[in-house]
Parts: structure tokens; sequence; C-alpha cells
């Protein structure tokens, strides 16, 4: 198929951004400098950063630490020690998408934020381990929601994951809470993200003026990761997983 070619070859290209954004994070960096290296290494490989100027958006990737969900700016914040931070990438690259997030430790954060970032790479991985032609919609957003919710933490419901290929965001809407057996089958050759964004404290987010920044309303810790799938006749590809297996932290490197 040639949108699982194409679509691997971007995917491919934002998790080896990843694998280069955990070299460098660490207390005393810039989400600025975060977001200089990960416009440099997809322009170097060819590609182009899609949330650059994307509606609007100034930066070409997304870093949200600590209380912040997702659509954070990168900007000339100082990271600290004990703070945790999510970078999300998206490559295009010959006219199709690959999209990607991860969890980044500064230093050393504190156990409950070790935690939540934990629950929320499984919640992720439990939900892609069971795709394939005859899961439904819902048993996605169910799985991460029961195994979610047991850990104690809660699923934010303001955003989900999408539908992408040569469209950046389209169908179908990938919830991250639900209930089994619902919604429609998914088909071979569909291709999606699951992003779950996992809070702390309540599942309430708000955004900030600058129109993109999604924080938790209780100012509590929020996390996410974020894999590109595909769902073929045997199962499921994960398009955006690192090759170096630096998936989700600490990152021995």
């Amino acid at each position: 198929l040639e949108s699982f070619n194409k679509t691997r070859v971007a995917g491919s290209i934002a998790a080896q951004a990843l694998d280069e954004v955990a070299k460098i994070v660490k207390p005393g960096i810039l989400t600025s400098e975060i977001d200089e290296l990960c416009y440099n290494f997809i322009n170097d490989n060819g590609a182009y950063s899609a949330p650059l100027f994307y509606r609007g958006f100034p930066k070409s990737c997304c870093t949200s630490s600590n209380h912040v969900v997702c659509h954070g700016i990168p900007n000339e914040k100082i990271l600290k020690d004990g703070d945790i931070v999510n970078v999300d990438v998206t490559v295009w690259k010959d006219g199709w998408h690959g999209d990607t997030s991860r969890m980044f430790f500064v230093g050393e954060p504190s156990v409950k934020a070790k935690k939540l970032v934990e629950t929320t790479y499984e919640s992720m991985m439990k939900a892609i381990k069971i795709l394939n032609k005859e899961t439904q919609l819902g048993d996605i957003g169910s799985t991460i929601q029961t195994f979610v919710e047991k850990k104690g933490f809660s699923v934010v419901k303001d955003f989900c994951g999408h539908g992408i290929g040569k469209t950046f965001h389209k169908e179908p809407n990938i919830l991250h809470y639900g209930n089994k057996g619902t919604g429609p089958k998914l088909e071979v050759g569909m291709i999606f993200t699951i992003e779950p964004m996992i809070n702390e404290g309540s599942f309430e987010t708000k955004i900030l003026n600058d129109g993109w920044t999604a924080v938790s309303k209780d100012k509590k810790l929020s996390a996410q990761f974020e894999h590109t799938v595909g769902i073929t006749e045997e199962g499921y590809e994960i398009f955006t997983q690192s090759k170096k297996g630096l998936d989700s932290p600490p990152y021995s490197i």
C-alpha cells in the first residue's frame, strides 16, 4: 500500500526527531531549543514540519510541560529539574504525515509524575495491542479509560486522536474514553493516531489566551503519548516507534 509505505517514512523521521530530542532534554534547556532541533532535523531529512503555520501555529513542534495538556508553544521557557514535558512532532514527507509525541523527564521528577507518565504510556500501548479489523472504535477508548481510572488518574475528553494521511487531521475521531463494543469496526488500510492525554487530577481543561495552549483547569500534571498506527490484515503496524527503543522515559543514551 502506498499509504503505508509513505506513512512509514514520515513516521520514521518523526520518531528519529524525538530520539534526538532525548539527547538534549535536561534542566536549563529552553523549549525553543527543542523546537529548533526538531525544525532542523526534519528539514535535514527532506521533510517539512506540519505544525509550522498550521492554522497559524507559530512553531515546528509542541512542547507541553507539567500542567500543560497539549499544544504548548515553544518559547524562552526554561525547563527545570523535576519537570515533565511532552514533545509532539508531525512530519510531512512526499505528501503524507507521520505524527507522534513522547514525554521526557527533566532531571528527576516526583514519584507521582513518573507514575502518571508510565500510566499514560501503558494506556496507549494497551489500546494499540487490541487493534485489528474486528476492533470497534469504542474499544480503544474503553481500554484506555478503564486502565487509567483504575490507577487514579483521569482521561482528557476535550481532545482526541484522529485519522491521518495526506491530510493532517481527518475522520475518524479516536476518543480515549468510551464503551466497549460501540462504534464502527476498524478496517484494513485505516491510518490514525492514538494519543491519550491523562491528568493527575480532574479531566477538565481550558485554553490560554494564546488560543493554543491547553492546560488542566486544576493546574495538576498532565501527560501524553502518541503513535500513528495502521490496521493490517494481521492486526496493526506502529509507524512511529523508536528504532532505538526510546519510546518512553527514562531514556538511557
